[in-house]
């Protein structure tokens, strides 16, 4: 008679396996964690840039000329300096940092950026022509003369790009050909006339030293709502990464995307070289950083762009400031010394491809 077996015990129960963390979850947790990270480093950035200039003041003075203003020198420095170069800092940060984000998903070009693609170049021929033979001498002017550089030259590096067929090189290279031309025109212009060279003379290499809060008030408009086009295109810039056909068949306009894009592009970028200059490299270092968060989502691409442009931005002026004291280094100069290697790391990758 066969014995009975006895009982399995609760150790020969194999334990259940513990229940797989729900990924969609913890990236996204990821995502709002980085982004209360990066918010905190904004704060702390502007903090730094009205604390910290080419001038020593103590804290307790700049305390003083924020909120018990009383217009001593520190206080007039403080107020009406260093506020609004910070605000204005902030404003042209976001801008480049969301026209380079749109400007890589519209292209599928990781090397995209308003600087490599003569998109800044083009507005500050634009104004350079229109200070030297024009008669143009106020920020109001400057603007509408940058929109339209702006937009010539992103239609012609396109076209000369290969349009449709682009691909990232050569549209890298299309750019950097326009550049170099136009930088060559404004300095020959700028050479030639005295008055334009005084007037343009840290303009041209990208500064946020003649902020104003008229400067401020006058961009404003301009990158608010070329900042709200960007995040607008969020879903359809993903819906278009899958492919022209993909997107159609779920529902995205590309027509419509791409010419909103191109719109929020010149608002941007237009608007921030008239106040400041070209300013390069941002725009391609803060989307590329912003994936190794975000993944590949542009609507958090876009918002994180938006946050830690400034960052760089502010971080570079403020560098400037202090290591050539009492002088200060102009922060285009610092931006690219920044962004070269990240340039030359980004083309050298084996396996750099279309976005």
């Amino acid at each position: 008679m066969l014995a009975e077996s006895p009982p399995e015990t609760s150790a020969s129960v194999p334990a259940a396996a513990p229940p797989e963390p729900d990924a969609p979850r913890v990236r996204s947790a990821v995502r709002v964690t980085g982004l209360a990270v990066a918010l905190g480093a904004l704060a702390l950035i502007v903090v730094a840039s009205i604390a910290v200039g080419s001038k020593p003041i103590p804290l307790e003075q700049v305390w003083h000329g924020l909120f018990h203003y009383s217009g001593t020198p520190d206080d007039v420095v403080v107020r009406d300096t260093r506020v609004p170069r910070t605000v204005l800092g902030v404003l042209v940060g976001l801008a480049l940092g969301l026209a380079g984000a749109v400007m890589q998903a519209l292209t599928r070009n990781p090397l995209a950026e308003p600087g490599i693609l003569g998109v800044n170049a083009g507005a500050s021929a634009a104004v350079v022509t229109g200070v030297s033979f024009l008669g143009a001498s106020s920020l109001s002017e400057f603007v509408w003369y940058a929109f339209a550089g702006a937009a010539l030259v992103s239609v012609l590096v396109y076209v000369l790009g290969g349009s449709r067929g682009a691909t990232p090189v050569r549209l890298a290279l299309a750019g950097t050909a326009a550049s170099a031309a136009l930088m060559g025109y404004i300095n020959a212009v700028v050479l030639m006339d005295s008055k334009a060279l005084e007037r343009l003379r840290f303009w041209t290499v990208g500064s946020l030293t003649s902020a104003t809060g008229d400067t401020v008030r006058q961009v404003l408009p301009f990158i608010a709502v070329g900042a709200l086009l960007a995040l607008c295109l969020g879903r359809p810039l993903n819906a278009m990464a899958l492919g022209d056909d993909t997107a159609r068949a779920l529902g995205a306009h590309l027509t419509r995307t791409r010419v909103i894009a191109m719109v929020a592009i010149t608002l941007l970028c237009g608007a921030a070289t008239a106040a400041c200059g070209p300013i390069v490299f941002i725009g391609l270092m803060i989307p590329h950083l912003a994936r190794l968060v975000t993944g590949p989502d542009m609507r958090w691409i876009l918002v994180y762009s938006a946050v830690l442009s400034p960052v760089l931005l502010l971080g570079a002026d403020v560098l400037g400031r202090v290591v050539t004291r009492p002088a200060e280094l102009q922060v285009g100069i610092v931006t690219a010394l920044l962004g070269g290697p990240v340039f030359i790391y980004l083309v050298r990758r084996r396996r750099m491809a279309q976005l």
